[in-house]
């Protein structure tokens, strides 16, 4: 392995880190001794990477670094072109299926012209599903989630009765025909899941929730035994 890969490899395992990471458990997974591993965080550090850390405490990435020119395996330009395929097939509104098919032409727009053609002739294909519609606009309600804010909404059981409940929304999942919100519900005082197409009115409000995003998602994930990402 070239040394400027060796460097990628090492700001990639970085970056998909959440928490400090160990020198030798770095020097471990890529193969390297201690000292070459050291000898390269520097090297990236005097690269501009905001590597925070010391020997004997670990280190973590900081967000803000951009990669040098993009370089994928024949694997991960599968799986970008696959993804991306996936939510233009199935996303639950136009704008976020165009801005789908406009992240990979930004991608593909960077690549080498070899590993492009690559991208562009791969045989995996996503098959268009008819998902529940909705009958409010899933837009908004991601903008909700971006910003933190609260909202309002009348929510139709599967028996047709309709209430009206004030949540938290901090994610939404996305299944094979229907799209799940999942929220703190201020009136059952506890996390909810409410399907998309079953939210007949929705209010965004300008009062944001009390709680960040990434916490009511980190308490939500392990209250339901779910591993991060």
């Amino acid at each position: 392995m070239s040394r400027a890969a060796r460097l990628l490899d090492l700001l990639q395992l970085l970056r998909n880190r959440h928490q400090p990471v160990t020198g030798p458990d770095l020097a471990r997974e890529l193969g390297v001794s201690i000292r070459t591993l050291y000898r390269d965080i520097a090297t990236l550090q005097a690269q501009g990477a905001d590597i925070q850390g010391e020997p004997g405490l670990g280190y973590v990435l900081r967000p803000g670094f951009t990669l040098p020119p993009l370089m994928f395996s024949a694997d991960e330009i599968e799986a970008i072109v696959l993804g991306s395929r996936w939510v233009a097939a199935r996303a639950d509104d136009d704008r976020l299926s165009a801005s789908a098919q406009q992240a990979m032409s930004k991608i593909l727009a960077v690549l080498p012209a070899e590993l492009r053609d690559r991208a562009e002739a791969t045989n995996l294909l996503v098959a268009r599903i008819g998902l529940e519609p909705a009958q409010v606009d899933a837009g908004q309600m991601r903008l909700a989630i971006r910003n933190e804010r609260k909202l309002v909404i009348r929510y139709d059981n599967l028996s047709g009765a309709a209430t009206e409940r004030v949540i938290w929304p901090f994610m939404i999942g996305f299944f094979e025909k229907v799209r799940i919100v999942a929220a703190w519900c201020e009136m059952r005082q506890d996390f909810r899941s409410f399907r998309v197409d079953r939210i007949s009115a929705m209010t965004v409000s300008e009062e944001r929730y009390p709680k960040r995003r990434a916490v009511m998602l980190k308490e939500w994930r392990e209250r339901e035994g779910i591993a991060p990402p």
